[in-house]
């Protein structure tokens, strides 16, 4: 019987027990990690007594829900909605009270007894029973509150989505323009005058630069809120929060009151030149270094802004005020948890999270939490303060863009989780499921599956949340940019779940509302005229390309990964037109990297591959694959005679470099990525995934001040060729 009814449950909680693999084969879950996976769902599966009393218990607070927490439609679909009522009240007159976004208020009444009955159940000896209403209605785009009412009283809310058909692509895009742009780790990038670290007046000189050049976009890393207090933990992919900004790529000197004598105090003194100068000159990047200098610096501006600005009634003030109230408790918890950590660190506390906080405060709802918050007021408002800097700062920048007639402009990238110790989690525990992290089943780069370290969201709870987070999330990721790339995007249909202390190969799938959460993405991306990417590499199922697709949501095509069974390439000419194309990513060698097996060199040094064997396949494919680059460069005639066609006696120039890179500018997809890494002809990669510390990861800078990079004639002769060969793939 246990294994029935665990079933059961498994089905309800959305728990898929079978699925193909990264090779194309049937793969099925183990029994135990089903039980393990209910458990992290808050399920007790000791015994049948149990788990019966749980799926009763799940049936029943459906059934005395009298309207479902939220429904998203497609605009001019037909809005039916469910509604469930004990017997003795479906033959009153009944209420919708549609609020919309706009505060206008429509009215419809009903009998229940009128309407479709869809079930019934009894629930404590009461009969109920379910009916689907149809609201003969046509409501706009947008947020509507529903509320239900009856003889006066009210008996549940609700609210309705209704979201566009598709997400949103500019009408040049649409007209066939196929544009290029860069793809870059802000923080990597070295300027004359940054602080050893990418910041945004950095970016928006990038943006002035590329854009002269024929760019359409600048691609960013994740620019999530990380740890002030905690520098080192620096992966833009395991963030604090992902509605809020890396105050790190703040420009200190563009802030009004940064030429006030206490601060030029602080800049001017010794110790800070003398770790200025190291955090500069460095390799990689500093980050305790760029923290001590920035902080210091940040709080000596803020000290006078404050006392001339946000301590009167001022525009400033005003503005400060409207941004802080807007942000709501989302950007509250990120404040005070700063706030918190730094305070807990500068005692000597344990603080790297949430988790090892002492227990009064591991959760920003308790009364502890608001104690400390008021104790401490003015350093949250520092918190405040620097979020609201960072958001203008980003702003200019995007400015830029749109100033230089970027299509696109700046496009940014969405983290497909948060890191445990995370302020997000903190300030939402409901929400996230803390036994268990995301990650991915074994696959061709990874064959013992992996492991991210990001606990997911509840789908259950998002559902019960009316899906705020995701709406907020995708707002704000939208904002001050042209597209939104979000990072493995099969997560809005499912998320490989790994419970804590299990290995990554033992986790299951567990699915997602992907109608709702495309909908909603539809929206915002018209909302915010926003183009969407979705990164679609490892373990994707084709329901959700297509599915994508029709949802005007652009495939990422990799080069490296497009591949035929006899291991020829295809050629970017037949890449699908909605989708961005690229050479390499942040998780891949750079070119030089790839053709001279840098990495695989690197990955042995660290001890990735268990035995010498599977390096030495490695090589092998390496090294048919890059005979296969060749051929298929020179059939396509995109590199030139004097290229060496066998692989044994040609080395990477900057001729097959750029070669390539024109290779892909003449294909199909309306969107071609490229990395400064490349330009540059770079051979240590940004990351390189399965390592922690064994390799500098998030922490390479570029070789070049941006400055000097653009004056170069090779890379403007490379821009001039890829604007050129883009033209002419506009026009095929």
């Amino acid at each position: 019987m246990t294994q029935q009814l665990l079933q059961q449950l498994v089905e309800m909680r959305g728990i898929e027990t079978q699925y193909v693999d990264a090779w194309g084969k049937p793969a099925t879950i183990a029994e135990s990690s089903k039980a393990k996976l209910l458990n992290t769902l808050g399920y007790d599966t000791s015994s049948d007594e149990k788990i019966q009393s749980q799926i009763a218990q799940d049936i029943q607070s459906v059934w005395l829900s009298v309207l479902n927490p939220v429904q998203v439609i497609r605009s001019h679909e037909t809005i039916n909605l469910a509604v469930r009522l004990p017997i003795e009240l479906v033959n009153d007159e009944h209420v919708f009270k549609i609020t919309l976004e706009n505060g206008e208020t429509i009215a419809h009444s009903f009998i229940p007894v009128d309407q479709e009955m869809t079930t019934m159940a009894h629930i404590d000896d009461v009969e109920f029973h379910e009916y689907v209403v149809t609201l003969p209605l046509d409501l706009p785009l947008g947020y509507h509150d529903v509320a239900l009412t009856a003889d006066g009283d009210q008996l549940g809310t609700s609210r309705i989505i209704v979201a566009p058909q598709a997400c949103y692509t500019p009408d040049e895009i649409k007209a066939g323009k196929k544009i290029w742009g860069l793809s870059v780790q802000l923080y990597c990038v070295r300027s004359e005058k940054n602080w050893g670290i990418g910041d945004f007046t950095d970016l928006g000189l990038l943006i002035q630069k590329a854009a002269g050049l024929g760019a359409d976009f600048i691609g960013l890393n994740p620019i999530h809120a990380l740890y002030p207090a905690n520098p080192n933990a620096c992966s833009p992919y395991g963030p604090s929060s992902r509605r809020w900004l890396n105050y790190l790529y703040i420009d200190v000197t563009a802030i009004e009151g940064y030429d006030d004598k206490s601060v030029q105090t602080i800049v001017d003194s010794d110790e800070f030149k003398t770790t200025l100068a190291h955090a500069r000159n460095v390799e990689h990047v500093d980050y305790e270094a760029v923290t001590q200098i920035k902080l210091a610096a940040l709080k000596a501006v803020f000290d006078v802004y404050d006392a001339k600005y946000l301590s009167t009634n001022t525009k400033q003030n005003k503005a400060f005020k409207a941004f802080v109230e807007s942000g709501g408790d989302s950007l509250d918890m990120l404040a005070v948890y700063d706030a918190l950590q730094s305070h807990l660190k500068v005692q000597g506390k344990e603080s790297w999270g949430w988790p090892v906080f002492p227990q009064e405060l591991k959760d920003y709802h308790n009364p502890a939490v608001a104690k400390f918050k008021k104790a401490n007021a003015q350093e949250v408002k520092f918190y405040l303060f620097l979020q609201w800097i960072a958001a203008q700062q980003l702003q200019d920048a995007s400015d830029k863009a749109t100033e230089a007639g970027m299509t696109i402009g700046l496009y940014r990238d969405l983290a497909v989780g948060v890191s445990e110790g995370s302020a997000e989690i903190w300030g939402n525990k409901d929400l996230y499921c803390t036994g268990a992290s995301v990650g991915a089943p074994p696959d061709i780069l990874g064959p013992l599956g992996q492991n991210w370290g990001l606990p997911p969201m509840d789908p259950r709870k998002l559902y019960e949340q009316a899906y705020q987070p995701i709406i907020d999330l995708f707002a704000s990721n939208m904002a001050s940019s042209g597209s939104l790339r979000i990072d493995h995007v099969m997560a809005l249909l499912r998320l490989w779940w790994v419970v804590k202390g299990d290995n990554a190969k033992d986790g299951g799938y567990i699915y997602y509302p992907v109608d709702d959460l495309l909908g909603i993405l539809a929206l915002e991306s018209h909302r915010n005229q926003s183009l969407v990417i979705g990164e679609d590499l490892g373990t994707v199922p084709e329901e959700i390309r297509s599915k994508l697709a029709d949802n005007g949501v652009y495939s990422y095509r990799v080069f490296f990964f497009e591949q035929a069974e006899d291991g020829g390439f295809f050629s970017p000419s037949h890449y699908p037109v909605q989708s961005m194309s690229t050479l390499t990513t942040h998780d891949m060698p750079t070119l030089i990297g790839y053709w001279h097996c840098l990495d695989l060199e690197l990955g042995k040094a660290l001890g990735l591959y268990p035995t010498e064997e599977i390096l030495q396949t490695l090589y092998a494919d390496r090294h048919e694959n890059k005979q296969a680059i060749l051929d298929t460069l020179h059939g396509h005639s995109s590199i030139a005679d004097n290229v060496g066609r066998d692989v044994n006696f040609t080395g990477m120039t900057r001729e097959l470099n750029n070669g390539m890179q024109i290779h892909m500018a003449g294909g199909s997809s309306a969107l071609l990525s490229l990395q400064l890494e490349d330009w540059l002809e770079m051979d240590k990669p940004v990351n390189i995934p399965g390592t922690f510390d064994e390799y500098p990861n998030w922490r390479r800078k570029l070789t070049q001040n941006i400055e000097s990079m653009f004056e170069r004639h090779d890379i403007n002769e490379l821009a001039s060729k890829l604007t050129q060969a883009r033209k002419q793939a506009s026009h095929k």
